[in-house]
Parts: C-alpha cells; sequence; structure tokens
C-alpha cells in the first residue's frame, strides 16, 4: 500500500483506485488505510467536487512521516531483490556466462 501511494507522494488517490492496483478488497482496505491515517503515515481528505448522483468520496496521500516510511520499506524489498538476481544459479546471474 505504502509503495503504492509513494509512487507519487504528492497526487490524492482514492480508496478505490489504490485498492485495485493492490489488489485489497474495500473490507482489507479502508480499515489499512484508517489506521495509516491514525499514524500519521497518511492524510485524507474528501473530494472537493462530488460528482452529481454520487456521494463524495475520501481521498488519500501520504504525509512526509509516510513517504519516510514507505522509503523504509522499500529498501529491504530492493536489496532483496538485488540479492536474488545475483544469487548464483539464477536465470539473470546464468546470462553473462553465455
Amino acid at each position: 500500500m505504502l509503495r503504492a501511494l509513494a509512487a507519487d507522494p504528492s497526487e490524492w488517490r482514492y480508496g478505490y483506485e489504490l485498492g485495485r492496483e493492490v489488489g485489497l478488497k474495500a473490507g482489507s482496505l479502508y480499515p489499512i488505510l484508517m489506521r495509516l491515517a491514525d499514524r500519521g503515515l497518511l492524510e485524507s481528505s474528501w473530494e472537493s467536487v462530488p460528482v452529481a448522483g454520487r456521494p463524495p468520496r475520501h481521498l488519500y496521500r501520504l504525509t512526509g512521516t509516510g513517504l519516510a516510511a514507505a522509503t523504509e520499506v522499500a529498501a529491504p524489498a530492493v536489496e532483496e531483490s538485488a540479492a536474488e538476481r545475483d544469487r548464483p544459479g539464477t536465470r539473470r546471474s546464468l546470462r553473462g556466462a553465455w
């Protein structure tokens, strides 16, 4: 979730859009978004111009603290990915041997 929001941290995102991107249904997604907001990692706002016939929707984006947390979460994943790529016997490490 944090990685999806960190792709463009200044952009406001709809919960529905985030759920589709990360593969979470509303029953899992919205409690996570609420906890992240309660912990100061997300800010939330109501859309300023609701569409007629539809209730206003919440928008979410990372705070500075949330962006730092997303960076922290992503760093081990990047290191793990690089280690996997360079491990002997993996397809990528064998390319140079051909």
